[in-house]
């Protein structure tokens, strides 16, 4: 499937959309100055092509007492033991990220906690997988960066 097209009206609908996923419909199309039925229809456009796929919440961890951030590398004994692992770290409701990765891990997964001893605690969850040969953990002292809109603006610029 080829790239779909998308105006700077869709730009601007994705932008708002972005801040708050929970705008409504009526509010877009009075900033954008355009009828609500076409914010719904073009809205419905990108959902259908993929471009859209669903919305999401954003939580505020440190308020729900999950402040502790550690990134975990997670070495193999043997790749073929890859997807069997990964299904080990499903269960551990306190890994929010994974990615088989190139390079030095296998395996790389983002971690929340509520403190340090927590972190050890899944971590220690992690090194007991079946198939996995070591850990390496990195703590996060602040998240700096997590920026939704920087790429999005990059890319329509390229189209």
């Amino acid at each position: 499937m080829g790239k779909i097209k998308l105006d700077e009206i869709d730009h601007q609908i994705l932008d708002m959309l972005i801040d708050n996923t929970r705008i409504p419909f009526t509010d877009i199309a009075k900033k954008l100055l355009i009828s609500a039925g076409t914010v719904h229809v073009r809205v419905k456009k990108m959902e259908e092509s993929g471009i859209i796929r669903g919305s999401s919440l954003t939580l505020d961890y440190k308020k729900l007492g999950y402040s502790f951030i550690a990134y975990v590398g997670v070495f193999l004994n043997n790749t073929s033991q890859t997807k069997f692992v990964l299904e080990r770290i499903n269960n551990i409701p306190f890994v929010t990220v994974a990615h088989i990765t190139t390079g030095k891990f296998n395996i790389f997964c983002k971690i929340r906690a509520r403190s340090t001893e927590h972190a050890k605690e899944v971590i220690f969850m992690l090194d007991d997988i079946e198939g996995v040969y070591r850990t390496e953990t990195m703590i996060s002292l602040e998240e700096s960066l997590n920026d939704k809109k920087r790429l999005m603006h990059s890319i329509f610029n390229e189209l």
